[in-house]
């Protein structure tokens, strides 16, 4: 199998940074498409002088890129974009789940991150997913129970975001949703699927009842779906900001439909009132002659810094995609980062991240050091700061969305959205899903010998997330790309991945997220489509890969030209990316 194509037999132009940023030149050849991952019909690459949008659906990006055109911000646009997301695709975001963004102002070149990470309730404890009898529950049973909902934090993050960096006014940028709930948008084959799954929560009583057409038979693609109560949510929303979620009847109807049914959970109206999303400085740190800034923990932030940083140390910018010590190197510096994270980080807020330690040059090259030429076994390292916390057993499926956009002024956002599992909780009110993203939290809290888990619940916690939306930047600050990826835990080497495809292998957004995955966590090593020859070798390197079964990737990715700006959309999803 010929593992090089040269990029011109896509039609896509090689492309070089603006002057004095370092260059994204001279694309290196890219590896056979997986058959997930073969182009489609639609054009989901674009490139574009002013502006561009990168999100899951197309409704999505022509929501977004229609109030840039009218002069929005990059903010303002995420917010038409996540309203329209959380009618088209539900089964990944909405209004009932959370979020994590990271902003560039290009004027001031300062790159902030907001969290609307979903909060455990006050009346929750770290035995939250355990029985009477101490075990845990099974997984389903949790997701599917009131116990699974978080304090939703998605519309405060926004709403606390356009506070600082809209320009249009609130109210006007859910109209294109509205519309699009109130007269009905086309099923896209993505959601049929979701809806024909066996994923419990598509089968749960309210989804049931939302998916079924009144001939008794399942909504299929092409099929006209109306959602008016998404419309009049939206409607409540506009007028009042996060307060018209969070409070009033909306917020009554969720703590109605949490506590209704099998192990009903424990959110009260001030719990609700109560919620508080964060900003603050983004975490950015050097890779190579960049800057990346992801968001901070609890974020997957840390953990992707932590691979980025081991990387740092090895040769894989000397090499690309159709090298596959390249491909070793990648996975090894994965499953060294999963082990850290998982050991480590959690909500800052209640347990000591040493993060620091974690990102020491020192540590990283120790880390770096552990990879030889065959796969061995991984455990977490010792940073400085380390505290005694025990093992994670933190189950993460994935529910999830990415969208990037960068506005006519050069301000960008990267934003990945999420209300965890598919449909969430499989419970709706107000014409949207609940999440379950408690069940982001180790479910057992403790090790054997009494030390507590770093991500272990409790009230008022926020759960570890996967999520860590990227921007790149000059050592000057100026903007050099944006990325981001759903895929539960997968999340994390998803958007090593395009990092690595874009900033070492000098890809171009689509050839970067069209690029097979290879997840390479604990003693597992899943990927969806590499040539046999890469197979082999891995092979032979003690690192069989094996079909992934968890969720396929969603990248977006936006990278900055002396021309303006190129987009790309992972092929194996809906998305698109376009501009002006």
């Amino acid at each position: 199998m010929t593992l090089r194509r040269s990029i011109l037999a896509f039609g896509l132009p090689a492309l070089v940074l603006a002057a004095g940023s370092p260059a994204l030149a001279q694309p290196t050849a890219l590896l056979e498409r997986p058959a997930s991952a073969q182009p489609q019909k639609r054009a989901q690459s674009a490139t574009a002088p002013h502006a561009m949008v990168a999100a899951a659906n197309p409704l999505a990006v022509k929501a977004g890129t229609d109030i840039l055109k009218a002069g929005g911000s990059a903010v303002d646009a995420a917010v038409a974009i996540q309203a329209v997301l959380g009618l088209v695709e539900p089964q990944s975001s909405g209004l009932g789940g959370g979020a994590f963004m990271v902003y560039y102002d290009a004027k001031t070149r300062q790159a902030t991150a907001y969290d609307g990470r979903e909060v455990a309730p006050a009346g929750a404890s770290d035995r939250l997913f355990l029985d009477k009898d101490g075990n845990r529950l099974p997984f389903v049973e949790a997701v599917l129970g009131g116990i699974s909902t978080g304090v939703p934090g998605a519309v405060a993050m926004l709403d606390m975001a356009h506070r600082d960096h809209g320009k249009l006014p609130w109210s006007g940028l859910f109209d294109e949703a509205r519309s699009l709930a109130t007269d009905g948008f086309t099923v896209s084959p993505r959601l049929a699927g979701m809806i024909a799954s066996k994923a419990p929560q598509a089968s749960a009583p309210d989804a049931k009842r939302y998916f079924t057409k009144a001939d008794g038979t399942p909504y299929v693609a092409g099929d006209r779906l109306r959602n008016a109560d998404y419309a009049q949510s939206l409607d409540r929303i506009a007028r009042y900001g996060a307060s018209g979620l969070l409070t009033g009847p909306l917020a009554q109807k969720i703590v109605d439909r949490v506590h209704q049914d099998s192990r009903p959970g424990t959110i009260t109206l001030a719990d609700l009132a109560n919620y508080r999303p964060h900003s603050g400085p983004a975490l950015c740190r050097p890779y190579r002659v960049y800057l990346v800034c992801t968001p901070q923990a609890p974020s997957g932030g840390p953990g992707l810094q932590i691979a980025l940083g081991v990387l740092e140390h090895t040769d894989i910018a000397k090499r690309d995609a159709s090298d596959e010590k390249a491909w070793f190197q990648f996975a090894q510096a994965s499953r060294l980062a999963y082990a850290d994270r998982d050991r480590y980080v959690g909500d800052p807020a209640f347990v000591q991240v040493p993060l620091n330690g974690l990102l020491a040059t020192a540590y990283l090259q120790r880390r770096a050091a552990e990879i030889g030429e065959r796969a061995g076994p991984v455990t977490f390292g010792l940073p400085d700061g380390a505290p005694k916390v025990g093992p994670d057993t933190t189950q993460e499926p994935g529910g999830t969305s990415h969208i990037v956009i960068v506005d006519a002024a050069g301000n960008v956002v990267s934003m990945t959205t999420t209300v965890e599992s598919i449909f969430g909780s499989g419970r709706m009110v107000g014409g949207f899903f609940l999440n379950n993203q408690l069940t982001d939290f180790s479910f057992s809290p403790t090790d054997p010998d009494g030390a507590k888990a770093a991500n272990a619940p409790a009230p008022g916690k926020r759960p570890r997330s996967s999520m860590a939306p990227a921007i790149v930047l000059t050592p000057q600050r100026k903007f050099v790309a944006a990325a981001g990826s759903p895929g539960g835990s997968a999340i994390q080497a998803y958007n090593l991945k395009v990092l690595v495809a874009l900033l070492d292998w000098k890809m171009t957004p689509q050839e970067a997220v069209s690029l097979p995955n290879l997840v390479a966590k604990g003693d597992t090593y899943s990927a969806d489509a590499f040539p046999q020859p890469i197979l082999e070798a891995l092979a032979a390197r003690n690192m069989p890969l094996s079909t992934s079964k968890g969720e396929e990737s969603g990248l977006q990715a936006v990278i900055a030209t002396p021309k303006g700006y190129v987009g790309g959309a992972d092929p194996r999803r809906e998305g698109v990316a376009r501009g002006f």
